[in-house]
């Protein structure tokens, strides 16, 4: 589920969008003093703009320098400069201007709800760990390098592969010049080392009866079409250690906890 909510960071262009939501009446009324950054037109840019610009910055991997402080400065005073400029014209009126603001107030105020729930309901590191272990007890213990062919009809199937076994046509041109699967058929028909688990069970089935340097002697049926397999070699599957996973293991979980906090407080909204 995607959706503008579940956005983490805010660009300068989003933060352009938001400056205007402000408004110039409420920047008339910021404080002035100490934590004014700048002044424009006599309308106070807060500090607390710049703190909050840098922080997002850093969250992207931004250095916290002097040199960019002084952008960040100089981008909020052409920002709070032009949307001066716009209100004067009356864009802040502007029926599309004002939906546009609502909803930047709105992805805003969702994206901290979002923030906040996860932060009260982290995922437990036995939680993450004991997901690794019921991913890797699935995934068996070889993996398989094998070529296939994707075809709409058994027919066409069949015709392919009595053209290679007369060598007509070799598995890989064959594979280059008539595969449905876009994903492969530029290698020639060839899939990255996966195990059984990963692909649609007769498929699976198939390919774990083949010899290496084998091909299955008849086309195999899936939700796809037609499949002509070659099993190009194995080898014993080794699992990528939990340090390697934790990271994606973490954001599926905080994935599902988002679609959660969106789903429950749907369900207590009235709809209509």
């Amino acid at each position: 589920m995607k959706s503008l909510v579940l956005q983490r960071t805010v660009s300068l262009a989003v933060c352009a969008a938001a400056g205007l939501m402000i408004g110039t009446s409420a920047l008339a009324q910021a404080p002035k003093g100490p934590g004014t950054a700048a002044r424009v037109n006599g309308v106070t840019v807060p500090q607390s703009r710049i703190d909050m610009m840098m922080k997002q910055q850093t969250q992207r991997g931004a250095p916290d320098t002097p040199e960019m402080r002084a952008r960040v400065r100089d981008e909020l005073v052409s920002m709070e400069a032009v949307s001066q400029e716009a209100a004067k014209r009356g864009f802040d009126k502007n029926p599309d201007v004002l939906v546009q603001l609502e909803l930047a107030r709105q992805n805003i105020l969702a994206q901290a709800y979002i923030a906040d729930y996860i932060a009260k309901n982290p995922i437990s590191e036995a939680t993450m760990k004991a997901e690794y272990e019921k991913i890797r007890s699935t995934l068996g213990d070889r993996e398989y390098r094998v070529r296939h062919i994707l075809v709409k009809t058994e027919a066409e199937a069949k015709e392919i592969m009595a053209s290679i076994a007369a060598k007509r046509t070799t598995f890989e041109k064959a594979a280059a010049e008539r595969s449905e699967d876009a994903g492969s058929k530029g290698r020639g028909g060839e899939l990255d080392w996966t195990p059984p688990a990963n692909l649609v069970k007769p498929f699976a089935d198939a390919m774990v009866k083949l010899k290496k340097g084998q091909t299955a002697p008849a086309p195999v049926q899936s939700q796809f079409g037609w499949h002509i397999i070659r099993l190009d070699d194995e080898r014993p599957l080794t699992a990528p250690p939990y340090d390697e996973v934790k990271q994606q293991l973490q954001q599926r979980f905080q994935q599902q906890a988002i679609e959660k906090a969106i789903g429950d407080v749907r369900a207590k909204a009235k709809i209509e």
